[in-house]
């Protein structure tokens, strides 16, 4: 990515750029509809991002030309007015640093990304936290990866009208190589956890894409409320399985289900962070097998395609485990395998999806890496 986007700014503005940022998308290995319920998460920054060449300007415009995507985006710091398509991310990153009061400097550059759009690996979020970076890098006021996070959910809620969590962002601001990230959505305190040695994540497209996903997300945040109501607790994270279990026979059928997921799913969290911090790859797969077990049965938010994916994935030798990953409906999946056996795994899991579906998935094997950051 550097070379190429170091490459492309040469040819473009005819001298070499004066930083490179990249930002990283993310993959969460458990911990799913759990962030809405101030419960656990277990994301993992991948070794796909977006990177931004740039160089200062003399005035206050913002320029950035995609090599991706479509349009290019023009406008200034001084006056920021909503625009159109992907150009709100920069206009919206750079409101919500203004409203906080940080100075800018306007900038050009050329932006480059090798993360799937649409894939549910939070390429916007990715985004954000590289506009960040390009923003700090002229202007170096002190770096909060917390904050920046915060700032960029707050692109994503107030400028983009977007109802988001803070997983996207906080994985893309404080990701490190080797290591996911357990993250208390209440508090935003996290830890870092070392992926298994033995093992490496693969990521699973079905090539699905998620459909009617907003009606049936209020939906299930409204269940959500409604189980919590009945046990009178801020959020179905302060409930222990033991005293749901002691009265969920009084909640209708469907609420315990729902609550049963995310109370379930929460200690499932914490019982692979406490795996992963023992080198114990064979549990975490088991934990995540339960996982999508869950997010199939009880809180019904997985697809056909989702589960021939996950079953294709469970029966192919190395694989010790394999989840829905992200809202569902479609998407991808992700698994852990054994690294001797991911080649062999990629090459069965193609022509087995892809037999079974009629539909070519697309696989992508990963690593953890850093956050947001400047190149050298």
């Amino acid at each position: 990515m550097k070379s190429l986007i170091t490459q492309a700014f040469i040819s473009r503005f005819k001298e070499p750029p004066r930083f490179i940022v990249r930002a990283p998308g993310r993959v969460n290995l458990i911990g799913e509809h759990t962030d809405y319920n101030d419960g656990f998460v277990l994301p993992m920054a991948i070794d796909r991002a977006i990177g931004i060449a740039l160089r200062p300007r003399n005035d206050s415009k913002i320029l950035l030309t995609s090599l991706n995507l479509p349009d290019s985006v023009d406008f200034s710091l001084d006056k920021i007015t909503h625009g159109k398509s992907w150009g709100e991310y920069p206009r919206g990153v750079a409101w919500a640093l203004q409203t906080e009061g940080y100075p800018l400097q306007g900038w050009e550059g050329i932006l480059i990304s090798d993360i799937p759009v649409g894939a549910g690996l939070s390429s916007s979020a990715a985004l954000e936290l590289a506009l960040m970076r390009a923003f700090w890098a002229l202007n170096h006021w002190d770096w909060d990866a917390t904050k920046m996070a915060l700032l960029a959910q707050k692109t994503e809620n107030e400028w983009m009208g977007l109802r988001t969590g803070i997983m996207d962002q906080m994985i893309s601001a404080n990701g490190q190589k080797g290591q996911a990230l357990l993250i208390d959505c209440r508090t935003l305190d996290f830890n870092l956890i070392p992926l298994p040695k033995q093992a490496t994540v693969v990521i699973l497209d079905t090539a699905t894409r998620r459909g009617l996903v907003d009606s049936v997300y209020n939906e299930r945040v409204t269940q959500c409320q409604t189980a919590s109501n009945f046990f009178n607790v801020v959020a179905l994270r302060d409930l222990s399985l033991t005293l749901f279990e002691a009265q969920a026979n009084q909640l209708p059928p469907l609420i315990r289900r729902r609550a049963r997921h995310v109370i379930s799913e929460n200690a499932r969290t914490l019982q692979t962070a406490e795996a992963m911090r023992a080198g114990d790859a064979n549990k975490l797969g088991e934990l995540m097998n339960a996982s999508h077990i869950s997010l199939r049965d009880d809180y019904e938010v997985s697809s056909k395609e989702l589960n021939t994916m996950v079953e294709i994935a469970n029966a192919q030798t190395g694989c010790l485990g394999a989840r829905m990953t992200g809202a569902g409906f479609g998407g991808c999946a992700v698994a852990l395998v054994q690294k001797e056996n991911a080649k062999t795994f990629v090459e069965n899991i193609r022509y087995g999806y892809q037999k079974s579906t009629g539909i070519q998935p697309n696989i992508y094997i990963c690593e953890a890496s850093n956050g947001a950051e400047v190149l050298d």
